[in-house]
């Protein structure tokens, strides 16, 4: 086929896309219905972020092109559900650990706007079907008490069960050679074997619907969703709702390869991938931009991408989806890619189910040399993005990573001077921003270093964490906002675990604010802290953590432990906390299971339930006191909330290394956090 440049003149399709939309919007506008004759007045909007007064995140966190509004902060006649911090519970995955629960007909989630929108992203749960693989519904939406659409929800994407990997089968049964918290024991090897109730371990409850509004909206107007009075459905949790002003679409650059030219068929009846394909490769020869024009595409596969850029009209304008869509570059053993820039159009797959050695990603392979990655909308694949190293030079800014199997984002293996920056994820099945440096070859071929994660807001990871950090050297954790992570994880996470090469160098957490992110670990069955470290396979060193803010902790601030079976052979050394400020902790601001030490300058509390500091260092329990030893900086403020004298400074009675060991202390449950 003769390759084709998009000039001017050829700019008809755009343009007609664009006139439509505006003709489209203006039509509606015209159309707008005030507040409905005789309904109440409606309650105000509360805008939050991560479930709480966005004063607390101020300067941290992505800068959203959305307003977040929780469900029970609304008007509403169904139940509330929650607070629960319980695993397995569909409060304990809501955002905020609160939702709506809607179960008759006729039942409604009403918002007010504080600003306008044309556009709303729901957030919800439905049951799954008796057998697994889920059930559809309809929600009806409303504007200022008209009927407008009705939408349809599913929990197909929802609804894992059992132990690693997971099934989507309600009675499947847990690993039976593992040790399981239910019955404290290795099933295996137990007599009588025990029996587990079904499910067993039910959880990623959560899925999200993007609603074309359509009318657009201005402060003031209503949006309600109901339950229809033809529903199948047992019940709807409404959790949380993003409404947005969706702007039109993008048209393509003056100079660009327009993908219909190649026969991309936008209403995705039939596979675009081939045309896309040649699309990329005229886009790469002549230098200039691939434009892929408003439509839903249909791509059944990867899409490889070297020295290229691949632009679309907006993620809500723009969407590939299939089984198996992705975008990679070239793996490293093909040589990598260079000069990749991919923005404004969304990726949605057909993952289900976790099958680890699937690659079944958003955006993955290995992408250097000055690649970006903007704007994107991912949904339902395995991993949002997971790069293979080696590689250096990487921007992922900008994009919004929903409804993963597993992580959010995996920088995995040697992989330096990559930026992820303002980037929104939520409801990930593993970690939600991880940087790994899996030891393969060489601790310098394999360990990630120089890389920073920044100004990410990360949510409601249903297992392990919000931001991991697995060995290294000088990576950088800054101005982040994570809040409840449920299960096996913590906000905040640097573990010399998974095969990685040894912590080296510095790694720095620096003004990040954590929310509910302190868990309760099922296996261990003990509080994990807001901030964890955890020394496995080798020691844990050279962690600095300033600014950081640490909010609504239900049990610990900050936890550093190691592994029972090498509690003698590795230990968590030269740490140092500065300017950090703990509102809120269930048990207690620091726990010590390991030997090493610590300091503290600066660190400010307040709402602490027991003791200050929990330590019981390497649990051997020496005369001359624990094996981990706190250093004190000065500046060290607030009480704690022990039991043997009120009003006690939570630190300087432990320092320097005092045995307070208490597996489990009382557990208060910290009020709210409001502005220091």
């Amino acid at each position: 086929m003769r390759i084709s440049v998009h000039h001017p003149r050829r700019r008809r399709a755009g343009r007609v896309a664009a006139a439509t939309a505006l003709a489209l919007v203006a039509t509606l506008a015209a159309a707008q219905p005030g507040l409905a004759a005789g309904s109440t007045k409606p309650k105000p909007g509360v805008e939050t972020v991560a479930g709480i007064d966005p004063a607390l995140t101020a300067g941290r966190g992505a800068t959203v092109p959305f307003v977040e509004q929780e469900a029970e902060n609304a008007t509403f006649t169904g139940d509330l559900i929650g607070p629960d911090r319980t695993p397995y519970t569909l409060p304990s995955e809501a955002s905020g650990r609160k939702a709506v629960k809607l179960d008759a007909p006729g039942e409604y989630v009403q918002y007010t706007l504080t600003k306008p929108a044309n556009a709303v992203t729901l957030r919800y749960a439905i049951p799954d079907a008796p057998a697994g693989g889920g059930l559809t519904g309809p929600i009806d939406v409303a504007v200022n008490g008209i009927r407008l659409t009705s939408a349809t929800l599913t929990s197909q994407y929802s609804w894992l069960y059992g132990t690693y990997p997971f099934s989507n089968d309600p009675q499947a049964d847990p690993n039976k050679d593992w040790w399981l918290t239910e019955c404290g024991c290795v099933p295996s090897a137990t007599t009588p074997a025990p029996v587990f109730d079904k499910p067993f371990r039910p959880f990623h409850y959560y899925a999200e619907k993007r609603i074309p509004l359509v009318v657009p909206l201005k402060k003031g107007d209503t949006v309600r969703f109901t339950v229809p009075k033809t529903t199948k459905l047992d019940w709807v949790v409404l959790d949380v709702a993003d409404f947005e002003q969706v702007g039109l679409p993008k048209l393509p650059p003056r100079k660009s390869v327009n993908a219909w030219l190649y026969g991309a068929d936008p209403t995705g009846r039939k596979s675009s991938a081939d045309a896309l394909d040649k699309a990329i490769a005229a886009g790469k020869k002549l230098q200039v931009p691939v434009y892929i024009p408003p439509g839903t595409y249909k791509v059944d596969r990867h899409l490889v991408v070297d020295k290229v850029t691949v632009i679309g009209a907006g993620s809500w304008w723009t969407t590939l989806t299939g089984d198996g869509v992705g975008v990679y570059g070239k793996y490293v053993e093909d040589g990598g890619s260079t000069d990749v820039h991919l923005a404004d159009f969304s990726i949605i797959g057909n993952v289900r189910d976790r099958v680890d050695d699937d690659q079944v990603n958003g955006v993955g392979g290995a992408l250097g040399g000055g690649s970006t990655v903007e704007r994107l909308f991912i949904q339902h694949t395995k991993v949002g993005m997971w790069f293979d190293g080696p590689f250096s030079g990487l921007t992922v800014k900008d994009n919004v990573i929903v409804d993963q199997i597993a992580d959010g984002l995996n920088l995995r293996r040697g992989i330096s001077n990559a930026t992820v920056t303002n980037n929104f994820v939520r409801g990930t099945g593993d970690d939600g921003l991880a940087m790994w440096s899996h030891g393969v070859s060489t601790p310098a071929q394999d360990a990630d270093h120089d890389n920073v994660f920044s100004h990410n807001t990360v949510l409601n990871p249903a297992l392990a964490n919000n931001i991991a950090i697995y060995g290294g050297h000088d990576n950088t954790v800054a101005n982040n906002v994570v809040a409840d992570p449920v299960r096996e994880g913590s906000g905040l996470h640097a573990g010399a675990r998974f095969s990685a090469v040894p912590f080296s160098g510095r790694t720095t957490f620096t003004d990040n604010t954590t929310v509910r992110a302190s868990t309760l670990d099922l296996n261990w069955n003990i509080g994990l802290g807001a901030i964890w470290l955890y020394a496995l396979e080798g020691p844990v060193k050279g962690i600095d953590v300033t600014g950081d803010h640490y909010l609504d902790n239900g049990y610990n601030a900050i936890m550093m432990v190691s592994e029972w079976g090498v509690k003698d052979l590795y230990g968590i050394d030269d740490v140092h906390f500065s300017d950090v400020q703990v509102d809120g902790a269930g048990t207690s601001v620091v726990s010590a299971r390991a030997f090493g030490s610590a300091s503290f300058t600066n660190v400010d509390v307040r709402n602490v339930g027991w003791a200050g500091v929990n330590n019981c260092g390497a649990f051997g329990f020496p005369a001359t006191g624990s094996e981990f030893s706190l250093v004190d900086g000065g500046g060290n403020d607030g009480t704690d909330g022990n039991p043997w004298e009120v009003g006690r400074n939570w630190f300087t009675p432990f320092v320097p290394n005092a045995i307070t060991c208490n597996d489990r202390p009382p557990v208060v449950t910290p009020p709210a956090p409001s502005t220091w």
